[in-house]
């Protein structure tokens, strides 16, 4: 199976494109392949119409918070949500949140999603920061237009299967807060390296197979990118193809995605989030296995 992992932005240039990391899982054997970067949404919209089979985890949220759609009126399909966000332009959308936020009292401003409780990320409506807000109005319209497998936004029965990753969730795991990136060349110090070196290190270990079941094999000749790519675009999107792959092999169960969730809101695909109280037995498939 052909797995992707991609470290995305609402702004894709040259600079910094969307990162994507290839790889290929043969039954419990993640042999990750070569590095490709979009520099504009015209190039990652072709990658999404390239032929199936495969599975991509992607970085940014694919929904919104259900309190925030019903207070806005918007409607209870994801499809045309992402529709109604990508008829509006970028300043209309920020508009929308910007004053929806400053009617509202301190502490409940930027609602969250249950997923985002659970992962300890932050709410899909922020604009600044890391501005998750303008990465779901930049992805969302293009995975719609897409007509690929979003799970669990909208099931199709497609070969091509998108899921939501969250790279924070894997490096915490093994490394806990350590800081491994920083787009500010001020922070990008030789203490920042040796946590992306130790990070890369405890991935191709028995610790991966232990959590994921998965073994990594990364070759020689993209080691050193992973580790000297001080953004970590390149290790983020390799984080996310360990999610994306993880759920691939849970695809018989819902893909790793609990039962009984809001689809419209979407799921970060980690095993870290199926908790005993989320678990249901013999979930619905949204697709089911080749073969």
């Amino acid at each position: 199976m052909r797995v992707y992992g991609l470290d995305f932005t609402s702004s894709p240039r040259r600079g910094k494109p969307i990162t994507c990391v290839a790889a290929t899982l043969h039954e419990q054997v993640l042999q990750v392949e070569g590095l490709v970067a979009f520099e504009c949404f015209d190039t990652f919209e072709n990658f999404l119409a390239s032929p199936g089979p495969w599975i991509a985890g992607m970085d940014f949220p694919f929904g919104q918070p259900q309190k925030l759609r019903r207070n806005l009126g918007w409607p209870e399909c994801w499809g045309e949500i992402a529709r109604l966000v990508g008829d509006m332009g970028r300043a209309e959308f920020e508009r929308v949140l910007t004053e929806y936020r400053d009617a509202r009292v301190p502490g409940d401003k930027h609602h969250r999603r249950e997923t985002d409780v659970l992962a300890h990320s932050q709410s899909p409506m922020t604009l600044y920061g890391v501005p998750v807000a303008k990465m779901f109005y930049a992805g969302a319209p293009l995975l719609e237009r897409s007509r690929v497998n979003i799970i669990p936004c909208r099931p199709l029965n497609k070969d091509r299967c998108v899921v939501e990753a969250y790279p924070a969730l894997v490096a915490r795991r093994y490394i806990g807060r350590s800081k491994y990136k920083s787009d500010a060349r001020r922070h990008q110090t030789p203490e920042r390296e040796d946590v992306r070196r130790e990070l890369l290190g405890i991935l191709q270990g028995p610790r991966l197979e232990e959590d994921f079941g998965l073994t990594l094999d990364v070759p020689d000749c993209l080691t050193g990118e992973f580790v000297a790519d001080a953004s970590a675009d390149r290790l983020d999107a390799l984080l996310c193809v360990i999610q994306s792959a993880w759920s691939w092999t849970r695809r018989a169960q819902h893909y790793g995605i609990p039962a009984g969730i809001d689809p419209v809101e979407g799921w970060t695909v980690d095993p870290g989030l199926l908790s005993p109280s989320k678990l249901t037995p013999e979930p619905r498939l949204l697709m089911p296995p080749p073969g």
